[in-house]
């Protein structure tokens, strides 16, 4: 059973984001606030729950949510400000489509870059173990699932609609067959020995 809050007498957002491992497409983040008396017995970290699990408990969090911001940063900014950076930037534009100002961020991870003066506490793992971060886990994953199934129609052979741009074997044969698209982060690795991709 997952905690419903850090601190009782403050307003918590938790924030999480989907995506930093992967070769195309843009990392997205999520923040939610929840009710004191949020429970539910299914909701958990989105990688421990089954594609159809997550849909249908994106509608619940929806439903039940005070409020709750989706954000992302695209690959051009990737490449530009790297991962890690954009992680964090994807995680400001989610807090700021909050209606309310959170009191204290819980942040799923061990970094974060402080945002608007609000305070903040890491936790390694914490989308297993408040129920704002895995709700934030759980909007984050399937907002950009979604829309990578969405880009895959507009590049295909990229087996994005399975593979949501992580680095498969599947992913990896298309970049060596067809080259890369504009989704394409060109920062990173993209095939083990790079095969003049950019040329």
């Amino acid at each position: 059973m997952l905690k419903p809050f850090f601190e009782k007498e403050k307003i918590e957002a938790g924030c999480d984001e989907a995506g930093r491992g992967c070769l195309a497409g843009p990392v997205v983040a999520a923040a939610v606030i929840l009710p004191k008396n949020f429970s539910h017995n299914v909701l958990n970290d989105s990688k421990q729950l089954t594609e159809i699990q997550r849909f249908e408990l994106r509608k619940e969090v929806i439903r039940s949510s005070i409020t709750y911001g989706v954000g992302v940063a695209s690959p051009g900014e990737i490449d530009e400000i790297n991962i890690l950076n954009a992680s964090y930037l994807a995680m400001h534009r989610a807090i700021d489509q909050l209606n309310m100002k959170p009191e204290l961020l819980l942040i799923d991870g061990n970094r974060y870059k402080p945002h608007n003066e609000i305070p903040h506490e890491c936790i390694i793992k914490g989308d297993g173990k408040y129920y704002s971060i895995a709700a934030a886990s759980i909007l984050a994953k399937t907002y950009r699932d979604e829309l990578m199934r969405q880009r895959a129609i507009d590049f295909p052979g990229y087996s994005w609609e399975t593979n949501f741009g992580y680095p498969t074997r599947a992913h990896r044969d298309a970049i060596r067959e067809q080259g890369i698209t504009p989704l394409h982060r060109k920062s990173f690795q993209l095939l083990p020995a790079q095969l003049e991709l950019f040329d």
